[in-house]
């Protein structure tokens, strides 16, 4: 008798709670998720980020144009606007030891079923990627070919492989790792020799050595993806998933996993952020699987949660090309949070010189 009667009550007073809360959420100011732009971007939107907001209920203003170094610009001046920021876990790293990013609440955001290591105390990991060396086709032939470049010191040799290059500019995240394996350090040594600053500055001075054959300092993927397709020139550093898309664009565009830092995006969170509660929602909405499955359709990066592979439907032609894949992993140098959080601000000063120069 009492439960005839209390549970049509409580089962009203539940909807009706349940749908304050929803209105709560979706009329709540907007957060500010900030990526980057070109196929990235809009494969995230794509992807990521519209489904997650329309199933969350949580409404975002989708910025472009994310830097750390403008995070920590933001922190430092007491006027934070952005509430998530995409950025390359080096740059989260060396972030969050400078104090300029919030702690990410895994009482929220559930990382239970993620791969090791692809997340941090201050950053979600979002997708996997490699930083390659990538060339035109029609110039130096297909992947794997005869004759084709497939190492660093090839990237370097102006004297086989003549013709223009393209490399990052103003950041040293995936630029001085490349200067050491061409100049024959292995890659297991790389980190240790770049701790030192005789290891950096040898960094520098390679980098120095093809900066004559240098045509455009990158600033951006879309720039790479861009410059390959226009064949403004001959070799480029770059993100494997923009290479891809700009192939699929009709660029004569290759590359080769081999000695390709193997890294990851992340989502990672300004200290101050205006809408901490509700982007911390939304950063678990956003890392659930469902959405990493659908990644792989629009750029080719690895989803960080490992139940996005059982319920991708993509083929298996398009698994095994991501750099996630455990056939092209050994093939890679994975890139070292530990020295991007000790030592990027020293290798930055120096870069910037050699960028004046």
């Amino acid at each position: 008798m009492i439960d005839k009667v209390f549970k049509p009550l409580w089962i009203g007073i539940l909807s009706i709670s349940l749908l304050a809360f929803s209105f709560q959420t979706a009329s709540a100011e907007p957060i500010t998720v900030v990526s980057w732009g070109g196929s990235y971007g809009k494969a995230q939107d794509r992807a990521l980020f519209t489904d997650a907001s329309n199933h969350s209920g949580i409404a975002i203003n989708r910025e472009s144009g994310a830097s750390m170094t403008k995070t920590c610009l933001q922190v430092q001046s007491g006027s934070v606007t952005w509430d998530l920021v995409v950025t390359g876990s080096g740059g989260a790293a060396a972030a969050a030891a400078d104090g300029c990013l919030e702690k990410i609440d895994y009482s929220v955001v559930d990382v239970s079923d993620f791969y090791p290591g692809l997340y941090t105390d201050y950053c979600v990991g979002s997708d996997v990627f490699a930083t390659v060396m990538a060339w035109n086709t029609d110039k130096y032939g297909e992947p794997g070919s005869p004759g084709a470049p497939s190492s660093w010191a090839d990237f370097w040799d102006v004297k086989k492989f003549p013709g223009t290059r393209a490399y990052r500019a103003n950041n040293v995240d995936g630029a001085l790792e490349p200067a050491l394996m061409a100049d024959g350090v292995p890659p297991e040594k790389v980190y240790e020799v770049l701790a030192t600053p005789e290891g950096k500055r040898r960094a520098i001075n390679k980098i120095r050595e093809l900066k004559p054959h240098i045509a455009v300092f990158w600033g951006s993927g879309a720039q790479q993806a861009q410059l390959m397709k226009d064949a403004e020139v001959d070799m480029s550093t770059g993100w494997n998933g923009r290479f891809d898309n700009a192939k699929k664009d009709g660029a004569k565009v290759g590359y080769t996993f081999n000695q390709a830092l193997l890294d990851y995006d992340c989502f990672a969170m300004p200290k101050g952020a205006p809408n901490k509660e509700v982007a911390m929602r939304f950063l678990a909405e956003v890392s659930k699987p469902q959405y990493q499955a659908n990644l792989p359709f629009y750029i080719t990066y690895g989803p960080t949660n490992r139940k996005a592979y059982e319920m991708t439907k993509a083929p298996k032609e398009l698994i095994e090309s991501l750099p996630s894949h455990p056939k092209n992993v050994p093939l890679m140098l994975p890139v070292s949070l530990d020295w991007y959080a000790k030592h990027k601000n020293e290798a930055l000063e120096l870069y910037m010189e050699l960028m004046s120069e």
